[in-house]
């Protein structure tokens, strides 16, 4: 005797439940690189570290890190400024290349929330 099984199967569901996930573990990725870029971003008085934020655009699915301070590009381009140890240039950038590993992490494992993951 066979039993019966019924799948009911709602795709627009699926897909906005794992587009939701996905944005989370952005939104999640984000976090970590703003909170290692600080850790690398010039520090004088902390104005730069202090202006960093996470801003999400769930309509179009991104997700920006950005500092808010009329020298901070100059402080992320110009290699030849001087900056305390463990200070530097390109302290956002640095950053999305090592720590791309932590944040794809992230992102996967959110993703796979929807699934039972």
């Amino acid at each position: 005797m066979a039993d019966d099984f019924r799948l009911h199967w709602d795709g627009e569901q699926v897909l906005a439940a794992l587009a939701d996930a996905s944005m989370d573990g952005l939104m999640l990725a984000a976090e970590h690189l703003l909170q290692v870029s600080s850790g690398l971003a010039p520090h004088e008085e902390g104005d730069l570290e202090r202006s960093a934020e996470v801003t999400a655009d769930r309509a179009s699915g991104t997700v920006a890190v950005s500092y808010d301070r009329p020298y901070a590009v100059k402080q992320h381009e110009d290699m030849t400024l001087r900056h305390d140890e463990g200070r530097q240039a390109k302290y956002l950038e640095e950053p999305m290349s090592t720590e791309q590993d932590v944040m794809l992490a992230l992102i996967a494992r959110a993703s796979r929330r929807p699934l039972g993951g």
